[in-house]
């Protein structure tokens, strides 16, 4: 399998996992497809989170709404508590650059990665997030024998506090500072825990 998690160079970085183990490889292999549809219908997000700290919204290229599952392209609009940036329009904006999945004989595992991006409804080319175009979130499924896994690894996040806009350069300071500090990681840690939540209705 393929490591599809970027180098870390700079800046926070955040690593969680979430595992689930079955009595055997079969159901373990059937409940992967379930564990990836988690993944990939990302506005049920919040729906699986026990700790909701943030809603998604998955969106094609120009910003509408649509109701699938993700692909390369799409953005996910964030809505975070407190107040949004100007640039976002009240929303913090990522693009899914990648979704690959890999299955062999004895394993599979599937990789969505994202990357901070331009407001898509706006005529702006200013990132409009709390972290620079050099962060990534990268999740991931796997199954491996009778076991499955969740995992969110965050690289390379430093706050976007270049922008031409005063106020988002504060607001993603304090927001970039309480991420760096472990703050977002009972999101990410909510969120694996409940894509491989064997229990979930």
């Amino acid at each position: 399998m393929k490591n599809h998690i970027p180098d870390q160079h700079q800046g926070g970085k955040l690593d969680t996992t979430a595992i689930a183990r079955f009595p055997s490889e079969e159901e373990a292999k059937a409940f992967y497809q379930i564990a990836k549809s988690r993944l990939l219908n990302v506005s049920c997000w919040a729906e699986i989170c026990k700790v909701p700290l943030s809603t998604f919204t998955l969106t094609d290229k120009d910003g509408h709404e649509v109701i699938r599952e993700a692909e390369p392209g799409d953005y996910l609009k964030i809505d975070i508590p407190g107040p949004g940036t100007y640039t976002g329009e009240g929303f913090d904006w990522v693009c899914i650059e990648k979704v690959d999945e890999e299955i062999n004989d004895k394993s599979s595992a599937i990789t969505l990665q994202a990357r901070p991006s331009a407001n898509p409804t706006a005529q702006s080319s200013s990132i409009a997030h709390f972290f620079t175009s050099q962060a990534t979130s990268t999740f991931q499924v796997k199954q491996t024998g009778n076991t499955v896994s969740a995992e969110e690894h965050g690289r390379n996040e430093v706050p976007n506090t270049d922008t031409s806009h005063l106020t988002d350069n504060i607001r993603n300071t304090l927001v970039g500072w309480t991420a760096k500090i472990g703050l977002s990681y009972p999101q990410w840690k909510s969120l694996v825990r409940g894509i491989v939540e064997t229990n979930l209705s």
